[in-house]
């Protein structure tokens, strides 16, 4: 007998092992802890023993001794000896073991060293969440048409006395180890297929009484006594998993495998690295052991991988002059696995340890060749030049030639590449790799270049979330006769025939499924469902010389080898650092377990440089200076530690970058901004991302250019142009496939398209993002239909899976066939595949998408494969080659709120090229409309896009949730083309009655309908036009003669002269724009008033003139001079701000009055301003903003401003200079002075002056014609015509001929022979139309004539004049009283006139004539309108008679200014007028309120027809419902009725025929009748409201049933009606804010508790992945949905955490009045208090104020959040009394600066702290940069700033300063609680 001794320890080794637990010390293990055991393999005649120490086992020979372990026992520490020894006494005592401990290898090859040791067959099985009970008991299989029950493992183990190794107990689901309690404990088990498994003792007791026939006949089976169960788990809770069962627990004997001893460790090491000071290499294991203790999992780091010390520090052997902080990076990646805490804690334990010697120098390397090792097959030399050094080793390689570094075309090496390969090298040498990278960074480029240098085949594998385990490993199949089989999947091929296997993803999937891997990584060996082995190539080799097999017979018995130079590359984006499992920014995935796995490398983002360079090589046509702009802006948004930014950055990866530089490269003209908007699908961004990317676009100075105007689009000879590209037009095979689609091409979709097709013909896949309804699909399909592409069609919904992407299964004859999807068609045949809803799909389903565009590769359920390389397809089987033409179109609604579907795009966002489609803009909406209703009038398809373009503008600022697209636009069209009768205001409810529910909503869009004149809502009796009054009769009351006799007297010729005009300028000023907020009038009544809007100006401002151009309104105002334009239908108001060029004096001396001409063409847009005190005139250009100086003539000086006399304070008037600008179209423009004798003719083309000196003084002029023009002498109020040649020239000056007017009376009229003399307050320039001249004279008559209009007549009509030469007649329309002596009454603004101050008469006469329209309109205050006759309503009134009507409007202004003394010598109403070119006539009262009205009749009434129109007429009728019947039958319920030979009227009723009224017989307005009867009776109609109508006594009840609700409800909480008011006031400010959150938190709940599929159900929908398994007969196949369970061991759900820092300073209080700020805040407060109620479990918040009293005041404390109304107003109370009583002084620095410390110490899923201050931060000191910092001083916590508009542009300023997104400033305070609420969408909600 000889012994042989494996191995010994020395006493030392053991008693450095540390004693980690007391339990220890209890069993007292110190009795047998000083013994050194040894392991003894006995050869006796009795057979052979093993023994351990002192205790002995015998061995028998295995029945099938290849599935004894090989090769396992190496050399064994005392430590290993010591648990082989308690293995072997449970062995002996029968018990099943588990073996406890820290993850890795260790504990799985103690188990096998146990079981080489003492010769025992091993079943060993990998647990996942995957593993039913079928993969431990017994499965089906089918054979020749029958099911067959096939033994697994347990089964096997259990009868044929084999060791079952169970490994990862904690990651099986629950309930499927119990399958085993009964087998562990009493060896017996019911099989499935009828048999009965039995302990030993009991069989052999039962077979000697019966025989075993008849003991197989009962089914009977006896279980070896050699049967053992060995588990392997990890301890919960400390890692993740499920906890054991408590009756499964307590079935085994546990055994703790911590990690070998330091001692025995470093033994171990020493022999590894021989080449390594010894030193080092402690230090790295001290460093191991102290990131494993207590103390390091207490701070939250992750186990470090002891394990992987060894292949480290083979390396480290090789390569001696590495840094170990290098090396330990690999191991333990902490920088990107801890926050800021774990990385600082780690590096103290690295410096302890004297391992920072990377901060020193990081030894740069790179690879200097790659060659063949001669003498050893499959591996390769590389050649690495470390820290200046060369240094050769071995390292596994591929079949392939292996490329040399750098020799790729399509590679880019950049430095940190080059390095990074190299290290990848070293790290290959030994392990498997994984390499970590955000997406788009390069990482399978990077894994790509790697395998081509070693000459590998790549295998990619795509992980995807909800990946089973068999999808990793073997899938189950059916042979063509029908038998079930297991197909080995791409993962087991690989590993098989030595290629290198890529795992995309590994960040993906799951652990627990990921778990059947790790004996795979880390011993390569692998153990597969029907039983097959494979295994380690040595382990292999020896197992074939040990028992003398070939491999054909192992292959027999399913054993089969993994080649050596099989390895594994895991690629993973970055962990996300403290992230909850489900959190949506990612997880933290990378735990202690995978530490073990693999080594880690980092892809670092690239430098700028080497981006450049990398760019620049790839494609070498870019523009330069784009591409640098470009990585500018790039790197500027990943530096910073902005989260937005960051994920801004995170859409511009490397792979984008390179998209962008190769569509720039080809249309080297497109703008930067458009692409880099289009990469980031910036119109679909949160507004404060939205808001942080433009404003770094601005910071690079990138500029965004304006769309082009047209496009246009062509086939021509099988061309294909749209815009500026062209694509060859396809030839289709399959004419069927290509789409045809009802398109109306418009600008906007056609510059999508075109954007289209520059992505398409650059081979790119493309992405369209939009909401519902804008077109996508619409999009798509004209695009495929111009291309003449075929497509394939797929729409994903929420239970697509991968298997239904690629396959559809189904069963024939009991064989499995599998049908092509439309995506494996479209591959084939080269069509364009469109996958629809990409967004409704799971995300980790559609990743697989990455994998074809990227790698152009795609493994099939059934095997087959899809390749886009046809070189690497031959010769091999199951190859699909992906066709050339093959595209992908992926349509996905927008991410976020209300879609609420995937983030497709944050997915997989950066591997196809984005187009975000929007809804059409207004114009090419409309074009588009027209179309598809060609006799819908203009004004309803206008109203319609202005509406729906306002709603969408609401959609995106979040007040309105639903975003309503042009689809329903386009139905409510088609609605109105087809039934045109059809009211709009009832139309436009077939898509508004979805929110007829929501009170808040129902009132934003009845609002928003109302303004763009939809009149939802309105009944068509509500008519309010102003009320008609009869003109006096028309009287001819005199003459006009035009004296042009001889008489030199009469005759007078007036001396001119020109001179050129000396312009002084220009100035440049801005011109600023303010959005226009044009409310239609006409929404719920019908007036002459058509729209309003205010102008935005000073309260203090003074209105002074309006004039009109074509469309355009000009407004001037004097008080700054100021001057506005809009557009009568515009969006914007201009506004030219001129108080610098006429410069205010002290104490408002001086008060200008300023007059307005717009010019005609060439100088369409200009105009010119006259100030009637200093007679200064200015061209103004409101374009550019330019402003000259026109002087008129050369000696003006500016008026003294020491006169204190000026023509507002003066009591004696004073003449001021006068502008007429009835010609200003034509550009010429006439100045005089009052009671001057000169006129000066400017002619503004020229820039000449023409001036004419008059023998008389002027009172005033009016312009009669070009050439004629009537003045009026200033005392005598005689008039005079002065004829002029058309075109004065220079030469013939001089030639103005005056001639006097004698006006005489007709004799008979009034007995007085002198008539008095009328003065013309307004005379018209052009004569009225001949019909209308007729109408109004009530005679047919032609000729020329004038409208003139004065205090006397409501208007008087001179025909004859000015041309023709005989007497003119002037026909006059008297007034009752003279406007002139009526007195004022002391209303308006004349209340606070003193007597005497009213001197002169008003500077304008507010008197306009409309001749088109025949009437004279003017605007009067209301003391001068015929109450008597009018009822006092503020509308228009019309008097009319023979069609010459005469408007005037009552003036009434909005608000008064307090310069009323000023105000009242504007006007003498509070209106000034002015006509519009449109027809009508526009008022804007002194406030700025600008009214447009309608005036003329005929065009009232047609807008009263379109109004009815747009309503519809209800006229009362019910409807009838007629079934036409051939039948000749008579239909008897509705009658005739009786006729009544009286003819009496007859009301109500059925009996009579001709009533009314009544009901069932023939009649008019009842009801039920079978038609309408007229027997000429008064008709009483039952009214549509009355049928309709809600009895009184029904309302009353439900008013009064709501009001004592109320009142119970307020007795409840204890609070009175007054607090109730008060509290309302500030709730209902809110309420749809409140209401705007609350749906999207409810939303976003629901969506969180979407239910999952829950797989191997008994009952359910079928599982297409089990199908064979239901072949088979396996109950479990069915999938079902419901609620998952979180993940074991994932973190609890932490609620996101918010704080409110309200400004409650003194200043608030003070500035209240002012802006209402307290208020608003106030409001906010109440707000955030109102929105979260009911969600404390997801958001904890707290308010706090601070004032100059402290930072910390409570308003609201986190663990007592206000319950109701009454405690909700006592907060804001407590705001409104401290701000009243607090000290002075600010602290909104230091409060948020102490609340972002204070926060990011709490415990929470997300930190928000959101400050609302006033601050004038100037005022105390702070700078804007030092508050910039503050608020984004801590990474965890979002701090966002609502600053309260401040003086000036302080807070514009402010904004620039502070960072994007992070800063707002309400300069209206009604902004804050909307502010508020974005910032709760765009963050807080983002990720609930």
């Amino acid at each position: 007998m000889h012994s042989q001794i494996l191995c010994s320890g020395t006493a030392a080794a053991v008693a450095a092992r540390r004693m980690r637990n007391v339990l220890g010390a209890v069993l007292g293990r110190d009795g047998w802890m000083w013994r050194t055991h040894e392991v003894k393999l006995l050869n006796t005649s009795s057979g052979d023993t093993v023994k351990i120490g002192e205790i002995s086992y015998k061995l028998k020979t295995p029945r099938n001794p290849e599935l004894v372990p090989v090769n396992t026992v190496y050399s064994l520490p005392q430590t290993v000896v010591q648990h082989l020894r308690w293995i072997m006494q449970k062995d002996l005592l029968g018990q099943d073991v588990f073996l406890i401990g820290p993850p890795g290898p260790l504990r799985r090859s103690i188990a096998m060293q146990y079981l080489e040791l003492t010769k025992r067959e091993v079943e060993y099985v990998a647990l996942s969440r995957d593993t039913t009970e079928t993969d431990l008991k017994q499965r089906r299989e089918i054979r020749s048409g029958t099911a067959f029950y096939i033994d697994q493992c347990a089964v096997r183990a259990a009868t044929q006395g084999r060791v079952l190794v169970l490994e990862g107990l904690e990651k099986a689901e629950r309930n499927v180890l119990p399958v085993l309690n009964n087998l562990l404990e009493n060896r017996e088990m019911q099989l499935e297929d009828g048999r009965f498994l039995m302990s030993y003792q009991r069989y052999d007791k039962l077979l000697q009484e019966h025989t075993k026939e008849e003991l197989d006949s009962w089914k009977i089976v006896r279980v070896s006594e050699d049967f053992r169960v060995i588990a392997l788990g990890l301890p919960v809770p400390k890692y993740k998993g499920n906890p054991l069962d408590p009756p499964l627990r307590s079935r085994f004997q546990a055994r703790d495998v911590y990690y070998l001893p330091f001692k025995d460790q470093l033994e171990l090491l020493y022999t590894v690295g021989p080449n390594i000071a010894a030193e080092r290499v402690s230090q790295l294991l001290s460093l191991a052991t102290t990131l494993c203790s207590q103390e390091s999992s207490n701070l939250g780091l992750p186990d470090f991988p002891v394990d992987n010390l060894l292949p480290a520090l083979h390396v480290l052997n090789t390569l001696p002059m590495l840094s170990s902080q290098q090396l330990v990076q690999r191991l333990y990646p902490y920088n990107s696995i801890l926050g800021k805490d774990g990385r600082t804690a780690v590096e103290g334990v690295l410096s302890r340890f004297e391992l920072l010697d990377g901060r020193r120098k990081l030894a740069p390397s790179a690879i200097l060749s790659v060659s063949r090792t001669k003498d050893l097959e499959g591996h390769a030399d590389v050649a690495l030049l470390v820290a200046d050094k060369d240094v050769t080793f071995q390292v596994p390689a591929g079949i392939k030639e292996l490329h040399p570094p750098n020799s790729s075309p399509t590679f880019i090496s950049t430095p940190s590449h080059s390095q990074l390969m190299a290290e990848m090298m070293q790290s290959h040498m030994v392990k498997d790799i994984c390499l970590i990278g955000a997406k788009g960074c390069g990482k399978s480029v990077i894994a790509r270049e790697f395998a081509e240098m070693l000459g590998y085949s790549i295998e990619p594998v795509m992980l995807y979330q909800d990946m089973t385990a068999r999808d990793l490993l073997q899938q189950r199949c059916t042979l063509p006769n029908g038998d079930t089989a297991w197909r080995p999947s791409p993962l087991v091929t690989a590993a098989i025939e030595g290629k290198l296997l890529v795992l995309d993803g590994i960040h993906r999937v799951n652990l627990g499924t990921l778990a059947v891997l790790s004996r795979l990584l880390h011993d390569r060996e692998l153990d597969l469902y029907d039983g097959t082995r494979l295994l380690r190539w040595d382990r292999y080799q020896t197992l074939k010389e040990q028992l003398q097999f070939t491999d054909q017979q192992l292959q027999e018995r399913s054993i089969f080898p993994i080649h050596p130079s099989f390895r594994v590359l895991a690629l993973a984006e970055p962990p996300v650092v403290g992230a909850s499992t489900n959190s949506s920014r990612g997880q933290q995935w990378l735990g202690p377990e995978l530490l073990t796995m693999f080594l880690y490398h980092t892809v670092s983002p690239m430098a700028r440089a080497e981006e450049m360079k990398l760019i620049q090589g790839l494609t070498p046509n870019v523009p330069k200076e784009a591409a640098e702009q470009l990585l500018h802006l790039t790197h500027s948004l990943r530096k910073t530690n902005d989260a937005t930014a960051q994920s801004l950055a995170s859409s511009l990866s490397t792979r984008q970058l390179l998209r962008i530089c190769r569509r720039l490269s080809q249309y080297p003209e497109e703008s930067i901004a458009h692409a880099v908007n289009k990469a980031c699908l910036s119109r679909f961004l949160p507004s404060l991302a939205r808001a942080s990317l433009d404003k770094s676009l601005a910071n690079c100075s990138i500029p965004d250019t304006p769309d082009p105007a047209e496009h246009t689009r062509s086939v021509k000879d099988g061309v294909l142009t749209i815009g500026s590209v062209s694509a060859p037009v396809y030839d289709a095979n399959e004419k069927m496939k290509v789409p045809d689609v009802l398109f109306y091409d418009n600008l906007q979709h056609m510059m999508v398209m075109e954007d289209m097709l520059k992505d398409f013909l650059l081979g790119e896949h493309l992405l369209l993002v939009g909401n519902q309804g804008v077109g996508k699909n619409k999009i798509v399909d004209r695009f495929l239909h111009l291309l003449n592409r075929p497509r394939e069609y797929l729409q994903l919904h929420r239970d697509t899976t991968v298997q239904t992407l690629t396959l559809q299964p189904s069963v024939r004859d009991g064989i499995i066939m599998y049908e092509d999807s439309p995506l494996v068609k479209a591959v084939k045949l080269g069509h364009i595949l469109v996958i629809d809803e990409a967004d409704k799909a799971p995300t980790n389903v559609t990743c697989i998408l990455k994998a074809l565009v990227e790698s152009g590769e795609m493994i099939l359920a059934d095997g087959r494969r899809i390749i886009s390389d046809p070189r690497e397809a031959e010769g091999r089987p199951n190859t699909i080659v992906m066709h050339p033409d093959f595209r992908m179109l992926v349509l996905a609604n927008r991410p976020g709120f209300p879609f609420l579907g995937n983030d497709f795009f944050g997915a997989l966002g950066d591997i196809f090229s984005c187009h975000a489609v929007d809804n059409p803009k207004p114009q090419a909406e409309l074009a588009m409309l027209k179309q598809y209703g060609p006799n819908v009038p203009d004004a309803t398809l206008q109203k319609l896009v202005a509406a729906f373009g306002e709603l969408r503008s609401m959609a995106d600022q979040g007040t309105i949730t639903y975003p309503y697209s042009t689809r329903e636009v386009v139905n409510i069209v088609k609605h109105l083309q087809k039934f045109p009768d059809e009211g709009l205001a009832n139309v436009v409810r077939n898509v508004f009655d979805f929110d007829s529910y929501n009170k808040d909503m129902r009132e934003v869009l009845i609002e928003a309908l109302h303004k763009h004149g939809i009149p939802i809502g309105a009944k068509p009796s509500s008519v309010k036009l102003a009320k008609e009054l009869p003109l006096p009769e028309v009287k001819m009351t005199g003459y006009w003669t035009v004296n042009q006799g001889g008489n030199a007297r009469r005759k007078l010729l007036c001396p001119s002269e020109t001179r050129p005009i000396d312009i002084k300028g220009p100035v440049f000023l801005r011109v600023q724009s303010y959005p226009c907020n044009r409310q239609e009038s006409r929404a719920l009544s019908f007036s002459e008033e058509k729209a309003h809007w205010q102008i935005p100006m000073n309260e203090v401002n003074i209105i002074c003139d309006v004039t009109t151009k074509d469309d355009v309104v000009y407004v001037a105002t004097c008080n700054p001079v100021c001057l506005y334009s809009m557009k009568e239908r515009g969006e914007t108001i201009q506004c030219m701000e001129l108080y610098d060029v006429f410069p205010r004096t002290i104490s408002g001396v001086w008060q200008p009055f300023v007059t307005v001409a717009p010019l005609g063409s060439p100088l369409d847009g200009q105009v010119v301003l006259h100030e009637e005190q200093s007679n200064t005139v200015l061209h103004l250009d409101m374009v550019t903003g330019a402003v000259r100086r026109l002087m008129l003539s050369p000696d003006t000086d500016p008026p003294a401003a020491t006169k204190a006399s000026s023509w507002w304070s003066s009591k004696e008037p004073q003449g001021g200079h006068k502008m007429c600008h009835d010609f200003a179209h034509k550009n010429w423009l006439l100045f005089y002075k009052e009671d001057g004798n000169q006129l000066e003719v400017l002619d503004v083309l020229e820039g000449r002056v023409h001036s004419i000196s008059l023998p008389i003084n002027l009172k005033s002029v009016f312009l009669v014609a070009e050439d004629r023009w009537l003045l009026l002498e200033s005392n005598t109020n005689k008039k005079f015509l002065l004829t002029k040649p058309m075109h004065m020239n220079a030469e013939d000056s001089g030639v103005c001929q005056l001639h006097s007017i004698s006006e005489d009376s007709v004799s008979t009229g009034h007995g007085a022979s002198s008539a008095e003399v009328s003065v013309p307050q307004m005379l018209s320039c052009e004569q009225l139309p001949n019909e209308n001249l007729s109408a109004a004279l009530d005679q047919n008559i032609v000729s020329p004539n004038r409208i003139l209009a004065d205090t006397g007549s409501f208007a008087r009509v001179v025909v004859g004049f000015p041309d023709l030469v005989s007497p003119n007649e002037v026909y006059s329309f008297k007034r009752p009283v003279d406007l002139s002596v009526m007195k004022s009454a002391e209303t308006g603004a004349h209340m606070f006139l003193r007597g005497g101050l009213r001197s002169g008469a008003a500077k304008q006469e507010n008197c306009v004539s409309l001749l088109s329209a025949n009437q004279v309109v003017r605007a009067l205050p209301p003391n001068k309108v015929p109450l008597k006759e009018v009822y006092p309503k503020v509308f228009p009134h019309h008097l009319t008679v023979s069609r010459l009507s005469y408007v005037f409007v009552i003036g009434r202004s909005m608000m008064v200014s307090p310069y009323t003394s000023w105000l009242s010598k504007v006007s003498e109403s509070d209106v000034l007028i002015a006509a519009l070119g449109s027809g009508g006539v526009v008022t804007v009262d002194m406030g700025g309120y600008v009214r447009l009205w309608e005036t003329g009749l005929d065009t009232l009434q047609r807008s009263l027809m379109e109004w009815r129109n747009m309503i519809g007429t209800e006229d009362g009728r019910p409807l009838q419902i007629t079934i036409q019947r051939d039948s000749g039958l008579d239909v008897s319920a509705p009658k005739h009725g009786k006729f009544d030979p009286n003819n009496a009227p007859h009301v109500g009723g059925n009996q009579w025929a001709g009533g009314t009224g009544g009901r069932d017989t023939a009649g008019l307005g009842g009801k039920g009748g079978p038609y309408r009867l007229d027997a000429g009776h008064k008709v009483y109609q039952v009214s549509q409201a009355e049928k309709d109508a809600v009895p009184e006594e029904v309302r009353r009840a439900a008013r009064e049933m709501g009001e004592k609700a109320f009142k119970e409800r307020l007795k409840e909480i204890d609070m009175s009606e007054y607090d109730a008011a008060t509290y309302e006031r500030f709730s209902n400010a809110v309420r749809r804010q409140v209401q705007s959150l609350r749906i999207i938190l409810d939303s976003l709940q629901a969506k969180g508790k979407e239910r999952q599929w829950l797989k191997n159900q008994a009952l359910g929908e079928l599982d297409d992945a089990k199908i064979i398994d239901g072949l088979t007969g396996e109950k479990a196949i069915y999938k079902r949905r419901g609620e998952l369970d979180p993940e074991p061991g994932s973190p609890q759900q932490k609620p996101k955490r918010l704080r409110v820092l309200a400004d409650v300073s003194g200043s608030m209080y003070r500035f209240n009045g002012v802006d209402g700020r307290l208020e608003r805040s106030m409001e906010a407060v109440c707000m955030v208090m109102e929105a979260l109620e009911s969600y404390e479990h997801k958001f904890k918040y707290d308010i706090i104020g601070h004032s100059g009293d402290g930072y910390d005041i409570e308003l609201v404390r986190v663990d007592k959040v206000p319950k109701n109304n009454k405690q909700r107003l006592k907060v804001l109370k407590t705001m409104h009394a401290h701000s009243q009583f607090c000290m002075s002084g600010d602290y909104t620095l230091e409060g948020t600066e102490a609340s972002i410390k204070e926060l990011a110490r709490e415990e929470a899923d997300e930190h928000f702290v959101m400050v609302l201050s006033d601050a004038n931060l100037e005022r105390y000191g702070i700078r804007p940069e030092r508050f910039a910092q503050a608020l984004t001083s801590d990474p965890q916590v979002n701090a966002f700033a609502i600053f309260i508009g401040s003086l000036g542009d302080q807070a514009e300023r402010l904004q620039k300063t502070l960072p994007a997104g992070r800063s707002f400033v309400a300069m209206d305070t009604k902004q804050i609680p909307q502010i508020l609420q974005q910032i709760f969408t765009s963050t807080m909600l983002a990720s609930v």
